[in-house]
This record gives C-alpha cells, structure tokens and sequence, in this order.
C-alpha cells in the first residue's frame, strides 16, 4: 500500500486481512526530495510512498503536484539525465535506484511518457516492439516470441508491418506500452496515459493494466479521470510534492474537500449523490439505479422538459449562419478519405462540440475552417464566401484558431509580444495594439503578465497566452482543438469557463474534445464522426441520450448521464440531476 507523507495529515488507509508478504515492496521512498537544476522550488519535498507487487496504483493530483518527476525517478531519468538535487531514499524491487545505471533500471522499470508519440520512431509496428528487447541482447527466438505474444494482447494483431505514424492515436498508445513491456520490466509506469484518447482507447489502456495487475506485474499510472481511477487498488493524492492521502478509491475518491484541495475532478455520480445527503454514494451505473429503486426516488419529467424548452429558446436566438459545409471531402495524398460527403450549418452564437474517436476526421474538418486545408471535394462557406475565395489574412480575422499544444502556436519571447503579433499584422497603430493586447489579457485574466517569457508559464496559463493571442486579432468564430488536453482538473475547469465567457459574449465557438464531460457541461450542440462521416448532429441531450449511436462511433457519455438516460430522463449535470429528481423529502 502507499504511505502517506507527513504525519499530521488525515488519510485514509486501506484494511487487508492478507499476511504481509516477505518479499520487499515494488516501491519503497522515503523523505524523497528532488529541486530541478536552476529552479528555486522543490518538485519532491519529502514523499514517503509504498507500493507492493502486484499491485495497480492510480496517482493523482494538480499539475505541477510532483506525479511526473517521482516517474521519472523510478528508472532513474532524475537525476541522470534530467539534473538536480536528489535526497533521500528510493528503492524498486528492494534495490536502491541510484546505485542502478540507468540501463538497469529499464529492465526493472518500464516507463511510458505522457506523449507516447515521442517514443515511436521504429519503422513498423513489430520492429517497434522489438527494439527494447534486442537492445536487452536477447536471442532472436526469445525476441520473436515476445513479439508474437504481445501482438493480440495489445489489440494490434494484423498490424506487424504498419508504420507507427499510420496508427491511431489508440494504436500508438497501446504499441507504446507493448515497447516497454516487451522488455518484461516488473513495474509499468504511466504518466497520463489517457490524456490524448476517446473513450474506447482510454478503456483500452486501463484494460491491459487490469490484466497486468492480474499477472502479478505492477502498475503506477498518472491519471485526472476519477472515474477511471476507480478500476485501481489504490489511489494516492499528491499535493506540492508530498502524498496527501492515500486508500481503495471508494475511500478517497468520496471526499470532495480532500479532492478539491488536491485539484481533482469528483466522480460525477458520486458527487451528485452525496449533494442529495447519500453518505456513501454510488460510483457506478449499475449502484446508482440500485439506489434510486432503494430510496424510491424518481424523475420529474416535468422539469426535463422545461430544460430543453430553455435549450429551444436559445437555438431560436442564434444568429445568420456563418459556416456552412457541402458536401465537403479531404483525401489526403495517397492515404485514405478523412472527412467523406459532410455537410451542416453553424449559426452565430453557437457553442458546438466535435467529437470521435482518434483519427475520425475531427481535426481535418477543423483545418478546412481556417484555410490551412483546401476541400478535394465540395465546400466550406465562411459568411457564405468559399475559404478557397477568401485571403488567409481575411480568413485570420474572421476565424480564430487554437491548437491542441499552445507550445505549437507560441513563438515570442514574451507574453506582450506574443499577443500583440496579429494586431501588428494588421498594420494597426502602437496605440491600438496595446489596446487589443490589454482587452485580450484581461479576457484570459492574465494582465500583469506582458513582460513574462510565455515558456516560463504554466501549461494552463499557456493556453491562455494562446487563446489571448487569437483574441487580439478580433475574430468572430474560435476554433478549440482538445483545450483541456493536459491540463488538471482546475486549470480544465479555468479553461472551459473561459470558452463559456467567450461563447456568451458573442463568439461562436467550435471545439474538438475527448472530454464528455465538457460536452455535457458546456456544449449547446454536438457534432458525432466516425471514419470521416457525420454520424449524427442535434443538441447535446438528444445526442448523448442515444447510448447505442454513441456507442457505434466508439464513444461513451459520462456516467451520469447514462444513469438518468436509463432512468428515461436524460440529465447533462450534477445540478439537473438535484432539480429533475425528486426525493421522498420533496414529495
């Protein structure tokens, strides 16, 4: 089990009846401390952790709360190659790591960076999985084995000779994983594994740590779901470099002060639950539907339907249409169709979700908003001009674009600078560019902050220098590609909040997401694609009420919204669930 850090904190402890095994731990730190080389501030200040063999640990936490760095000391990275300060003591199968080179340490520890691309640079999927082992100098046999082994329990089978750049955003993850684990490491280490992944996929990752628990191998995975969490035998919160509790995830994940405190996301169920006064709410579909029977609680239909009446008012208030495509397609050059035969309107004022699975479409149709892509077939209207008409500086102005990694779109040395560039490309005067550059900063809530280097920001407050940096150029219509990928929950929260501001001063907004939950939360209308096709197109609870087309597109809605739907009354939040459900009390 994980021990917690400093003594006067209230945590809970998981209870086992088993005997303690004689074996040492998997992980074993104490009074762990680690300071980066030229930075002022620990990232590791004193972190007691335990993990025992077999066992599948969930760490969570904020950003910046030290879950990477204590990653990237189980084999050894900190402090070999990434430099600093390191103090006291840390060991893995009952050996200290730094008295193991780091090539040692890759036998024992296998570690999967958050981006998993960065590790895929073989030239097909089965060399791939090869490589680790061979640099292990295993017999070819021995090699050949591991790989045909691997193949099918990743999910892979059939695509020993795919390049791995042709894969999935899924595939990459799983192959990533088989990498490491193809060198038969003893503990496999996540760090945020799922961040970048549809539903499917993030079912996927979790299932293949499932059934490595089950083989007795460890798992550490760094994760923001909660509810992915709960599949773990433990879940450990760390804030500012120390453990702040630790326990089976039906103990930790209920107590939402601890979580809040940590920058952790409640369950959804969960949360909704315990606001009705349940001191142990469900987690799950299944218990939350026992519960509803058990308390004989029920669905007012009634209040259902004055949610969608006000839904109905606010489509009738929308604007002219701003963009249209026509049965628009993009091929790729020798590559298949990406987006086949899509066509749909977005009014002014709209607040509209893109979602699917990795490599449905979603970011090629986005492109073609812009002008970064040009249609192989049929059209793209903006303000009913096609963009193959318009000039990318007209283009520019209209539609504001925000990519997935603001460290793609940020290039200046500081933050004034970075915000100002679209205002100076449009000739305007030193005067009017700091005006655009205020108003924009203040929008983000980022004023005080123009003579910083962005880089030296944090990834959320980049995101924001980001969206600044689009605003400036006064565009009608923003485009968000996965605003909340990487981000914790907090700085998720910061960022879609932002959006709604956005939204609800008049910008029409359009976002590709993984997360349903910002779907449900904030998203008036939903776009669903599957291999290049619209599947479907309505608002938010007529789409994400329909768990069999969801499920067709590889998808999945938030717990909660599966409960009521099944219920037959589909609820977007915790707090339409609180109005739409009526307790014995309010009868």
């Amino acid at each position: 089990m994980a021990t917690p850090a400093p003594p006067n904190e209230e945590t809970p402890r998981r209870s086992s009846a088993a005997e303690p095994s004689p074996a040492p731990p998997l992980i074993e730190s104490q009074g762990l401390c680690f300071t980066y080389r030229g930075s002022g501030t620990a990232a590791l200040r004193g972190l007691d952790f335990r993990q025992e063999r077999g066992e599948f640990v969930v760490l969570m936490g904020a950003s910046g709360a030290g879950k990477s760095t204590f990653c990237r000391c189980l084999n050894g990275l900190i402090p070999n190659f990434q430099k600093g300060e390191l103090t006291g003591s840390l060991a893995v199968c009952g050996e200290s790591v730094s008295d193991r080179p780091t090539h040692e340490s890759a036998r024992k520890v296998g570690l999967v960076f958050q981006d998993f691309e960065a590790q895929l640079f073989c030239s097909s999927t089965d060399l791939e999985l090869a490589f680790g082992p061979e640099n292990l100098c295993l017999p070819p046999a021995e090699i050949l084995g591991r790989v045909v082994e691997l193949m099918p329990f990743l999910g892979l089978d059939g695509l020993e000779r795919r390049e791995p750049a042709t894969l999935s955003g899924g595939e990459k993850q799983r192959l990533a994983i088989g990498a490491v684990l193809a060198m038969a490491p003893q503990l496999l280490v996540l760090d945020e594994p799922t961040s970048d992944l549809d539903p499917e996929g993030k079912d996927a990752v979790f299932a293949i740590a499932t059934a490595l628990r089950k083989s007795g191998m460890g798992v550490l995975a760094v994760e923001h779901e909660t509810d992915r969490a709960l599949a773990a035998d433990l879940v450990v919160l760390l804030v500012n470099g120390r453990v702040k509790a630790a326990g089976p995830p039906r103990r930790v994940l209920v107590r939402r002060e601890l979580l809040e405190q940590s920058g952790v996301r409640p369950p959804d169920l969960c949360e909704a639950f315990l606001a009705l006064g349940d001191e142990e709410p469900p987690f799950t579909v299944e218990e939350a539907t026992q519960r509803l029977l058990e308390n004989g609680w029920y669905f007012d239909g009634v209040e259902q339907a004055a949610l969608v009446q006000e839904e109905e008012k606010r489509r009738a208030a929308y604007g002219d249409v701003l963009v249209k495509a026509e049965n628009l397609s993009h091929r790729y050059e020798g590559a298949r169709t990406a987006v086949n035969e899509v066509s749909f309107e977005i009014r002014a004022g709209e607040f509209v979700a893109l979602v699917g699975q990795n490599g449905c479409g979603k970011t090629t149709l986005l492109n073609h908003f812009n002008g970064l892509l040009a249609p192989t077939r049929g059209v793209v209207r903006i303000y009913g001009k096609p963009t193959t008409e318009h000039s990318l500086a007209e283009l520019g102005r209209r539609v504001g674009y925000v990519f997935q990694n603001p460290d793609h779109q940020i290039f200046a040395d500081t933050v004034f600078d970075e915000v100002a560039f679209a205002p100076r490309n449009q000739s305007l005067d030193g005067q009017q560019v700091s005006k655009r550059v205020n108003e924009a900063l203040t929008a983000v809530e980022l004023s005080g902050k123009e003579k910083e280097d962005p880089f030296s920001l944090t990834k959320g407050e980049r995101q924001r220098v980001a969206v600044a940096s689009v605003l400036a150029a006064k565009p009608e219509i923003l485009l968000f590609d996965e605003p909340t990928t990487g981000l914790d929950h907090r700085q998720q929260r910061l960022m879609m909040d932002l959006i709604r501001k956005l939204n609800e001063q008049g910008h029409t907004v359009v976002m590709i997401t993984h997360s349903m939950w910002a779907v449900t939360h904030y998203a008036h209308r939903c776009l669903v694609m599957h291999e290049g096709k619209l599947l479907a197109d309505g608002p938010v609870r007529q789409v994400f009420a329909d768990v069999e087309l969801l499920a067709s597109a590889s998808l999945s809605a938030p717990p909660l919204v599966r409960f009521s739907t099944e219920m037959g009354v589909t609820v977007l939040t915790a707090e339409e669930l609180r109005q739409c459900l009526v307790t014995r009390e309010e009868e």
